[in-house]
């Protein structure tokens, strides 16, 4: 059985699966691959070689190599002419005054095609900006609309914690996110408060929703009127970590409550089941539509 490693190909593209063989790589070596009958190179993020598996995807390709001394100034020279090749494109995009924001261009380890990521509102012609850019780079030319999540992960920067992007640092892939995900936390639904720097909700809004949503099965609901030893009362607010609760009985009284773990779930009306997450939003909705 063949071994694989889990590979970013060039610098911004997707995280692939990639045939090693007997190779001993480490992660964040640089290794040139073999793709599509053309050599790219691309840096490991995986922790060590992984036995290839029937149910993961079939590898991008084959690892020739572990990037030697000559091959990491070539993909430093790569980088130097893709930025001359972005001022380029840039100002091909005013002539042609395209509504294209451009984010990053790269060029192949072979210097064989360049890509270039940009975002745009809405869909873009940009076939006469192709042919513009083909004649003066003499070289294949990709176009690649991305979205605004992309973008974060590509630029990088600092969240609204202080600590660096979770999509530019460690995130290998994007997961669906719901408004829902800030509802069972019980946080404010204030976009200026649950966005990241994207614009959409936060990636970190998911890393605890199901903490919260298990705990919460046996834990009354704000507007739930419960029965305890000092009388009626209604559930104004929830601590679902502390599990805790705030009742107000009335007349300016207010009491706290705090739910033990052995307490028998909650039952409420309704058919039983659990509502569906369905407000998953993508990169081409709106942060909040409620």
């Amino acid at each position: 059985m063949s071994n694989v490693v889990k590979a970013q190909l060039g610098e911004y593209r997707a995280i692939e699966y990639f045939e090693i063989g007997d190779l001993e790589v480490k992660r964040g070596d640089y290794i040139i691959v073999e793709v599509d009958r053309s050599f790219e190179f691309g840096r490991v993020v995986s922790l060590n070689k992984i036995p290839a598996d029937p149910k993961l995807a079939p590898p991008a390709g084959k690892v020739v190599r572990v990037a030697t001394l000559g091959d990491l100034k070539q993909i430093e020279n790569n980088r130097m002419k893709a930025k001359d090749a972005m001022q380029s494109c840039l100002s091909k995009i005013s002539e042609r005054q395209l509504d294209m924001q451009m984010i990053k261009s790269e060029y192949t380890f072979d210097s064989s095609k360049i890509i270039f990521y940009f975002t745009s509102e809405g869909r873009v012609d940009f076939r006469t900006l192709v042919k513009d850019l083909a004649r003066v780079f003499r070289v294949r030319i990709e176009l690649k609309q991305i979205g605004v999540r992309d973008r974060s992960k590509i630029i990088k920067g600092h969240g609204l914690c202080g600590r660096d992007l979770c999509c530019g640092s460690y995130m290998h892939d994007f997961h669906p996110l719901s408004i829902k995900m800030a509802k069972e936390q019980n946080l404010p639904l204030n976009p200026s408060r649950i966005s990241g720097v994207c614009g959409r909700i936060k990636c970190c809004m998911s890393y605890e929703y199901l903490v919260y949503k298990e705990m919460a099965r046996s834990l009354p609901r704000i507007g739930d009127k419960v029965d305890l030893p000092e009388g009626k009362g209604r559930i104004v607010d929830i601590n679902v970590l502390k599990r805790c609760a705030t009742v107000d009985m009335g007349e300016g009284v207010v009491v706290r409550k705090i739910f033990d773990k052995k307490d028998a779930p909650v039952k409420r009306p309704g058919n039983g089941k659990e509502e569906d997450d369905k407000e998953v939003l993508s990169d081409d909705s709106d942060l909040l539509r409620e």
